[in-house]
């Protein structure tokens, strides 16, 4: 009981990552948002991952960041444009073990690199928590369609601290 928990590590998207990335985000749909979403709903959204080229296409159009433990995938995130979270999705088997934080935290780095000012995300209900407690702030609910199903989500932002800087180590 003495070992320490393996810590995550971070590397970019390979095209080869689609399969296990789609795995992840039906799973963490499946598993982390049963409180807040019917499984109709669920089920709506995981359909997302149905084509799995187009999933792959869309992580390979944007720097998406793949977290790892013991070199396996455990989540993933992406940038959309230089200031939209996409996607942030973590396997439930790794939730609360700072999968989530350290995707995040990598995205907002990457944000203000690319001269972003503040940040924002579409985020669902059961992520909402997750995104208030790193100072993001709600701006307004809405729903999207998914299928023949409605799925509410909030948007938020974040001001990014020293966004723009300039001369920073990479």
């Amino acid at each position: 009981m003495g070992q320490a928990m393996p810590q995550p590590g971070l590397r970019p998207f390979l095209p080869a990552d689609t399969p296990i990335l789609a795995a992840i985000f039906v799973a963490s749909i499946g598993e982390l948002t049963g409180d807040d979403y019917s499984e109709t709903q669920q089920a709506a959204w995981a359909s997302a991952v149905d084509d799995e080229a187009a999933f792959g296409k869309r992580l390979g159009s944007q720097p998406t960041l793949i977290a790892t433990l013991q070199n396996s995938p455990v989540g993933f995130a992406s940038l959309k444009g230089a200031d939209h979270i996409d996607l942030l999705y973590v396997h439930p088997s790794a939730v609360l073990r700072g999968v989530g934080a350290m995707l995040c935290d990598a995205l907002e780095k990457l944000a203000g690199a690319r001269g972003a000012k503040s940040l924002t995300v579409d985020a669902s209900d059961n992520a909402q928590e997750f995104f208030l407690k790193r100072g993001y702030v709600a701006t307004r609910r809405s729903t999207i369609t998914m299928g023949d199903e409605w799925l509410a989500n909030t948007a938020m932002t974040k001001t990014l601290a020293g966004a723009g800087a300039s001369g920073a180590a990479t």
